[in-house]
């Protein structure tokens, strides 16, 4: 059963590296859907839908939408098909457009 060991030790080093990225993973879209409740006026788990939306007609990973949003909070720049779709997943789900906008 000795042998056994380091097998055993490198799948549970597996499974901890898995949770850390699940983790992490969760709190980037957590806090993307943040920004989007906040700039979007709308409910979280509306703010979710948002999110799933612009993830589906983007064919773009949800965790890498979140990323995207994250990113354009802090720099201002969001790549024109994501601020298209998350304007239209806003329509759907909000009041308002996306601030900054260059349709006015």
């Amino acid at each position: 059963m000795g042998a056994n060991q380091p097998d055993r030790l490198s799948a549970l080093q597996a499974e901890v590296d898995q949770m850390k990225e699940a983790v992490a993973s969760h709190a980037v879209v957590d806090q993307a859907i943040g920004m989007v409740v906040a700039l979007g006026r709308v409910t979280p788990g509306e703010g979710w839908e948002v999110l799933r939306d612009v993830s589906q007609h983007t064919n773009i990973k949800l965790r890498n939408i979140a990323e995207l949003i994250l990113i354009w909070g802090r720099r201002g720049d969001i790549p024109p098909d994501v601020r298209a779709e998350l304007e239209d997943a806003l329509d759907r789900y909000g009041p308002t457009q996306v601030p900054g906008s260059s349709e006015e």
